[in-house]
């Protein structure tokens, strides 16, 4: 993996049991080095800025946005090569228990791989998403499994009367691990739009590797983990999400790992849980999903962030070109139907820069008036990571542009 001159390099010895969680948080945004956490080597806080991201991709926040939503409408199949770097270690006996897999907090239900990218496939119909995963044996794991592909895969497989086959990778470019966050249809091949985006950005393509199995997988992945979901359900949980608050305990999945692939000297990424690299592996691929939708409803949509405070899942604001009035609720209105956990959208002109909270704020307290540009939902389906959520959820919609030909409006600035 690429160290940035940011980099924090800790070079003693680290437990994996809570220990690691205090480096990440005193380092903030900045990434993390552990060279020795229980024996292995891991990091931290690796893409927990925008800005890292955008370096890395060789893109700006809205080219990056630009070429994702391409990337989303134009996938094409990755480069399979003959051998992969982490065929360097092929394991077939093993314990994951002695792994670098970290436990954050005290009241997790056990130790988490957070940054694994799950692949499957079934019938021809192959899926890549991220899943949390709670160690509970020598070769076995418990995974979040959301109602949503990777659910609908492994239902199709159990229905046939098979394991659903998978793998995990571990220790990958930001341009897979945001496609393995898009939203697209079931049957929509997020290796392929991870190779578009790269092609995109970079000008070179995504290697996979196939498996024994027959999966194909990221190629410079430091780890892989192959295995099956089984029918077996067994407790997962308690984790700390999103929202810094404390997820239930649930029935899910048992994922039993057959083979072990790692680099030498592999690297073990780590997603803080409720961090801010957290907020944008989630958040930043709804980002450009939004802005299509919105630039459907007005006539010119220019930028969509999902902001820190809402922990980049429950708060947005969307900057639009006004063009009569009606446009600004036509934007919220768009933005909340195409991010459903989104709860509050603020909408703002042009002039404003969504990624400044004081220059929203001036908006705000400058172009909106609640009994006039105020919109509240009841009622309607939110985030499960909501803990003041029910089974619904009440939304909120900001109007903070200007009325249009109006004068008065705009900010004066020193010639």
């Amino acid at each position: 993996m690429e160290q940035y001159e940011d980099t924090v390099i800790v070079k003693g010895r680290v437990s994996r049991d809570m220990e690691v969680a205090k480096h990440l948080t005193k380092a903030g945004n900045t990434p993390v080095l552990f060279e020795n956490l229980d024996g292995h080597m891991a990091v931290g806080n690796l893409w927990a800025s925008r800005e890292r991201i955008e370096r890395a991709l060789n893109s700006s926040g809205e080219e990056l946005s630009s070429r994702l939503l391409e990337a989303m409408s134009s996938p094409t199949p990755p480069q399979e090569i003959d051998r992969a770097p982490f065929e360097e270690n092929v394991l077939t006996e093993f314990d994951l228990r002695e792994s670098a897999i970290p436990r954050f907090f005290e009241g997790d239900g056990g130790r988490y791989i957070t940054a694994g990218v799950v692949i499957a496939e079934h019938q021809g119909i192959r899926n890549m998403s991220f899943h949390r995963m709670m160690l509970i044996g020598e070769n076995r794991l418990a995974v979040r499994v959301v109602p949503r592909h990777l659910h609908a895969l492994y239902r199709k497989a159990r229905r046939d009367g098979e394991e659903l086959k998978v793998a995990v990778a571990v220790g990958l470019c930001p341009s897979i691990l945001l496609s393995a966050a898009v939203t697209v249809e079931l049957g929509t091949d997020e290796l392929a739009i991870a190779n578009t985006l790269r092609q995109l950005c970079l000008g070179d393509p995504v290697a996979v590797r196939r498996l024994e199995s027959g999966l194909l997988v990221p190629a410079y992945a430091e780890y892989v983990f192959e295995g099956r979901l089984t029918d077996e359900l067994t407790d997962e949980g308690p984790f700390v999400d999103i929202t810094g608050t404390q997820d239930p305990v649930r029935k899910q999945p048992v994922l039993e790992i057959d083979r072990i692939y790692h680099r030498n000297d592999a690297i073990f990424q780590i997603i803080m849980p409720a961090s801010n690299e957290h907020f944008l592996m989630m958040g930043l691929p709804r980002e450009p999903v939004i802005k299509k939708a919105v630039g459907v409803a007005v006539p010119e949509a220019h930028a969509v962030r999902l902001t820190e405070g809402g922990c980049c899942w429950l708060h947005g604001i969307v900057s639009i070109t006004k063009q009569k009035e009606g446009d600004g609720k036509n934007a919220i209105l768009a933005a909340l139907g195409a991010h459903t956990s989104m709860k509050l959208v603020i909408v703002v002109d042009e002039d404003i820069d969504v990624y400044d909270d004081k220059s929203v704020e001036w908006a705000l307290a400058t172009r909106f008036q609640a009994d006039k540009d105020l919109i509240t939902i009841g009622n309607a389906r939110g985030s499960s990571l909501d803990p003041s959520a029910s089974q619904t959820t009440a939304k909120m919609g900001i109007d903070a542009t200007k009325p249009t030909g109006a004068k008065g409006f705009e900010r004066i600035e020193v010639q």
